[in-house]
């Protein structure tokens, strides 16, 4: 093809390329296979040639907005995780501290109930779920009920579940002290009927061994969201010197935060539940090392990070990245 007819083929397009180009990922993604197409084409007929030159820029010009706009999205993801997530969480320790008080504190009553009255467990696990427990202790395979037949579906349901559960005890919260705090109530004295369940029979050791492979993310992640869900009524509830809506909307924002911040603590945790707690029998240092390492990423994500992190920001030694 003689340059002229492909320029006069191909000008009408890359002019409107060059003047109007597109902003959809998609879109560009397109222009700049196409660019390359032809500054191939022009590259093998006509190395000397200005549309060569011409092709070559534009081409460029695509290449460098679409790394621009990936870098960019990394960047949001790197600062999501590393200064947003943290510094909600280090804005609402105080609340943080008061749900796991809470939570323990009825764990406590869960547990100290069903010392007291024999049938407590039963009316909080129900009849079926006791009774089966109790066949799998006679059977000297207390934990089998981890024991499900596809741990792939296993992990799917429970991590389905337990992200829906953190969502609705953040909605909750719109009401904190009567929806998120009774969540949270309930939660715990059923965690301390369970455990108790177990330690009547001399399992508590293997309980806190087996169980807390998981239960360590699951229930430290349960509490945060019910903190979350207590965030976003709290700032309706008390504003301080901001307008209600202004400091509902400020809240809301801070506890999705912290929300999206527990969907891989509940992913993961989904994973062990569904993948390693049925192996309840390995090797003590290997068991001791998961509940180890979880408690580490709980303490160190959620507590000691925060802290530091809001420190430096104060200091005006982490300042953040630009958005």
């Amino acid at each position: 093809m003689r340059e002229a007819l492909f320029i006069k083929k191909n000008k009408e397009r890359w002019e409107n390329i060059s003047k109007h180009p597109s902003t959809n990922p998609d879109e560009q993604a397109l222009e700049f296979t196409q660019l390359v197409d032809d500054l191939g084409y022009a590259k093998t007929f006509y190395p000397h040639s200005k549309v060569t030159r011409f092709l070559n820029t534009e081409a460029a010009k695509r290449y460098l907005k679409i790394y621009r706009n990936r870098r960019e999205r990394q960047n949001r993801f790197v600062k999501l995780c590393k200064y947003d997530i943290p510094l909600a969480v280090a804005k609402h320790h105080k609340v943080l501290l008061v749900c796991f008080l809470l939570f323990l504190l009825f764990y406590a009553v869960g547990f100290f109930s069903a010392m007291k009255d024999e049938h407590f467990v039963r009316e909080i696990m129900g009849d079926e779920y006791v009774n089966q427990t109790m066949r799998n202790i006679a059977k000297g395979n207390p934990f089998d009920v981890y024991n499900g037949d596809n741990s792939f579906l296993m992990w799917l349901g429970i991590m389905v579940n337990n992200i829906k559960v953190s969502f609705l005890y953040f909605f909750e919260g719109i009401i904190p002290f009567l929806f998120t705090g009774y969540s949270l109530i309930t939660q715990g004295i059923e965690v301390g009927a369970f455990d108790y369940m177990f330690y009547s029979k001399g399992l508590g050791g293997q309980f806190l061994l087996t169980v807390m492979i998981h239960g360590t993310l699951e229930l430290s992640a349960i509490i945060i969201a019910g903190a979350a869900g207590i965030i976003l009524g709290k700032s309706w509830l008390f504003p301080g010197t901001r307008k209600r809506l202004e400091a509902l909307k400020t809240g809301a924002k801070e506890g999705a935060l912290i929300i999206i911040g527990l969907i891989p603590v509940f992913v993961t945790a989904a994973f062990f539940e569904g993948f390693v707690t049925r192996h309840y029998r390995m090797p003590l240092l290997l068991n001791i090392s998961i509940l180890a390492g979880s408690l580490a990423f709980v303490v160190g994500y959620f507590v000691l990070y925060p802290i530091r992190l809001n420190k430096r920001i104060k200091m005006g030694e982490g300042l953040l990245p630009n958005a």
